[in-house]
């Protein structure tokens, strides 16, 4: 997939997403080893975007398992077409059961969902197992086959083993512990708020219209926002979406009006607008 971590990121970065050196290392190294990667940090940092970039210059079809609370195998792995199953049971009344039950027990009646899609697939394929810690822990059980053997059993059908294997990432918003049994299979990277050089080159890679003075008090309120005690700090896509706001706007330059008005844009809590509003001194950054 990848000839060297510079392979990594001169092609993300054709894809708009620009890695920092340990991102490029660790894309490159679940790639050469076959590995899983979990990908950890708070939301909004691009660790899903991640997912899509290296699909897209790998030119594989991305495969989404989002997980939620109750995610479950029917959702994860496959299901049966239980309505057609009762048709086919239907139209067949004078047959055994041993004989129906043969057929509609096939592949004509499963139904695969993301993990069973991404092993049976025969082109380059990446598996995006988005907010993992937002499922139950009985999920993770579920993962575990699928992640160590790259293979799923259904038992009307027997073994499914990946003849091609995904590669996989499994992100994570850390809102709770995943189980070790689950991060000894995997390569981890942790994705934090980059450096403010970094975010101001994504700024004026996504917003190629803004002034460069305009981009660096961006990043540096937002910067000087995260240090603050909020409850949501403002994200990487949040800056993003603020440096395309004051574009909108016609902005040149931040004055305490133009920041009033628009941190409904980066901060999402009336209290964290309040303590921005009191706390945050432009004179100063």
């Amino acid at each position: 997939m990848f000839t060297s971590v510079d392979d990594v990121s001169a092609r993300l970065a054709e894809t708009g997403y620009l890695a920092s050196p340990a991102v490029a290392t660790t894309v490159f190294l679940a790639a050469r080893l076959g590995k899983p990667l979990l990908v950890e940090g708070p939301a909004g940092v691009g660790k899903t975007e991640l997912a899509k970039a290296v699909a897209q210059v790998a030119d594989a079809r991305l495969v989404r398992l989002q997980c939620y609370e109750g995610v479950d195998e029917s959702r994860a792995l496959y299901e049966w077409n239980h309505a057609k199953q009762l048709l086919r049971i239907s139209a067949g009344r004078d047959e055994s059961w041993d004989e129906a039950r043969t057929d509609i027990f096939s592949e004509e009646f499963l139904l695969p969902r993301p993990l069973l899609t991404a092993i049976r697939g025969d082109e380059p394929t990446v598996l995006l197992i988005d907010e993992t810690d937002k499922a139950d822990v009985e999920m993770e059980g579920l993962l575990l086959e699928v992640l160590s053997d790259f293979q799923i059993t259904v038992p009307e059908l027997g073994t499914v083993t990946a003849t091609r294997r995904p590669f996989v990432v499994l992100t994570s918003n850390a809102g709770r512990e995943l189980s070790e049994a689950l991060r000894r299979r995997c390569l981890f990277l942790h994705i934090g708020f980059p450096e403010e050089e970094l975010e101001r080159r994504i700024v004026r890679l996504k917003v190629p219209g803004l002034p460069e003075a305009l981009a660096e008090s961006v990043v540096r309120v937002v910067g000087a926002l995260r240090a603050m005690d909020l409850r949501k700090a403002p994200s990487v896509a949040e800056t993003v979406d603020w440096a395309r706001t004051l574009l909108a706007l016609g902005a040149d330059t931040l004055d305490e009006a133009v920041v009033r008005d628009s941190l409904g844009v980066i901060l999402k809590h009336q209290d964290d607008i309040q303590k921005a509003a009191a706390k945050l001194d432009l004179d100063a950054l």
